[in-house]
């Protein structure tokens, strides 16, 4: 046997004692109530579930019910739903206004909770209070007005103090991370000198040559300096960046023997990891006028991205093509690919597609980690440069593996932002 649909009611109300005074009373009287305590969450509740009736509070901690109202009932769904206001505003004009909103009925707290399943029964039937003279509704279309402007004017200017302090908070944010990132520049780099010549001190050099197990431990170390050394050069790097402080040392430079460096520095993890790469220097631009340190740093990022992504026996290609004015990188992989929408925020700072609870510091193990700077760093650097970079990918599958393309198009001749 078919069941018949309970009549659906949505109950917007932001006071606890309430909505379970109105809910346990509805339901008893045999209708489905939906709950929303906000004037947006009952919206969005409304536009899903689609309720034979709404009712709601005027007060409420976002948009007010005569506002859900107006909402509502510009759009085509809505036209007929009865609305209906359940407030302790009892002044005539209130009511006028919630009328002039476009509510069905109005209805005063304290609630009689034995009249309201009937009264709710009226309205499903079509019921409306209507009773404003043509006086009547001008005056209160012209307070509604009034109203909807003076929350409108006092929410902008919420908004823009609060876009001041966000602005402000950001701003610090930017110089603590300089300032912490020099700080901490200073006293490692003079661990790493002293860590130099501690191996070179002649007791030690004794010590390594009777125990293998010392150079480990003294290599181990200068490893871990070195990679500080890098998460913190690529935090002063970030941070020139965001300041716009980054100056190109414009010069003359081979791109393709700087890919090759590049292809070097992971030789070791391309072999361990049996990561199959497609790079023809001669396809690369012999001249080329940019800075070829910062060069180097994006491309390095764009390979070491790949190789974490990419899962072993995968490949990797490097390609690039030029004319008179402009040169096309790609770094395209076989690797797990990319969500459409990580791909939107995925050059953001600080931004990272693996789950952080998983994070691993290595810079080429599959799935790797790192601080979330590498992409944003390559924006940085090629937009200095006047160029752009994006990427192209059917999506994320790390069962299919559709890989992922990084293409960066930049001119030949770059020019410093002194010199624009």
């Amino acid at each position: 046997m078919e069941q018949t649909r309970k009549t659906k009611v949505l109950y917007i109300e932001d006071d606890p004692a309430s909505r379970m005074l109105v809910e346990r009373a509805l339901r008893f009287a045999g209708y489905d109530v939906l709950i929303a305590e906000r004037g947006l969450e009952g919206i969005d509740l409304a536009r899903r579930e689609h309720p034979d009736l709404i009712l709601t509070d005027i007060n409420l901690p976002d948009l007010s019910g005569r506002e859900v109202t107006t909402v509502l009932r510009n759009e085509t769904s809505f036209a007929n739903t009865p609305i209906v206001a359940l407030t302790a505003q009892t002044q005539n004009e209130q009511r006028d206004m919630a009328m002039v909103a476009g509510v069905s009925g109005y209805l005063t707290k304290p609630i009689d909770i034995e009249a309201l399943p009937g009264q709710i029964e009226h309205y499903l039937h079509g019921a409306r209070d209507n009773n404003l003279d043509t006086t009547s509704l001008a005056a209160a279309r012209t307070r509604y007005m009034r109203e909807l402007v003076g929350r409108l004017e006092g929410r902008i200017r919420e908004l823009e103090t609060f876009n001041e302090s966000l602005l402000h908070l950001d701003k610090m944010k930017d110089i603590f991370i300089q300032l912490t990132a020099h700080e901490l520049r200073t006293p490692l780099t003079l661990v790493y000198g002293y860590s130099r010549l501690l191996q070179d001190n002649p007791q030690v050099k004794f010590l390594i040559q009777e125990n293998a197990d010392t150079l480990a431990l003294m290599q181990g170390m200068n490893d871990a300096i070195v990679r500080m050394q890098k998460i913190i050069n690529e935090i002063l790097t970030m941070s020139r960046i965001i300041t716009n402080q980054i100056d190109l040392a414009i010069g003359m430079m081979d791109l393709g023997r700087i890919a090759q460096q590049v292809v070097n520095q992971f030789q070791q993890a391309l072999t361990e990891r049996h990561l199959h790469l497609v790079f023809d220097p001669s396809e690369w631009p012999q001249r080329m006028q940019a800075d070829w340190e910062l060069m180097q740093l994006a491309l390095t990022n764009l390979l070491s991205n790949a190789i974490k992504y990419t899962p072993d026996g995968g490949t990797i290609t490097l390609r690039a093509s030029a004319d008179e004015n402009r040169v096309r990188l790609s770094i395209k992989d076989t690797g797990i690919g990319i969500a459409p929408e990580a791909q939107v925020t995925i050059f953001e700072r600080f931004q990272t597609t693996h789950n952080v609870q998983l994070h691993s510091t290595s810079k080429t193990a599959y799935r790797g980690g790192g601080i979330g700077l590498g992409l944003a760093i390559c924006k940085g650097i090629i937009e200095a440069h006047g160029g752009r970079i994006w990427v192209e990918s059917p999506g994320l599958d790390e069962q299919r593996l559709p890989g992922s393309e990084f293409i960066i198009e930049m001119p030949l001749v770059a020019q410093s932002r002194a010199a624009l």
